[in-house]
């Protein structure tokens, strides 16, 4: 789908800066897909900090239990 936006000329120089795109459609394009990734990242991050979402790491835990025991037990 085509947009027309308007953006000023320090602005547009400054999307093709932050984007390394040398024209400009690629670089809006860059930079709206970077937005929502970063967004929906967020969102993400905060599922989980909210305790929505969470991750049970029992057997990683117990493996780095197991890993600490044995590297005291070999160090002199």
């Amino acid at each position: 789908m085509k947009v027309t936006v308007e953006l000023s000329d320090q602005e547009m120089a400054e999307v093709l800066e932050l984007t390394g795109e040398r024209k400009k459609g690629p670089a809006i394009r860059r930079l709206m897909e970077e937005a929502l990734q970063q967004r929906r990242r967020a969102r993400i991050a905060q599922r989980f900090l909210s305790g929505e979402w969470g991750v049970e790491l029992e057997a990683f835990e117990g493996d780095q239990e197991r890993d600490r025991l044995r590297d005291q037990a070999i160090a002199p």
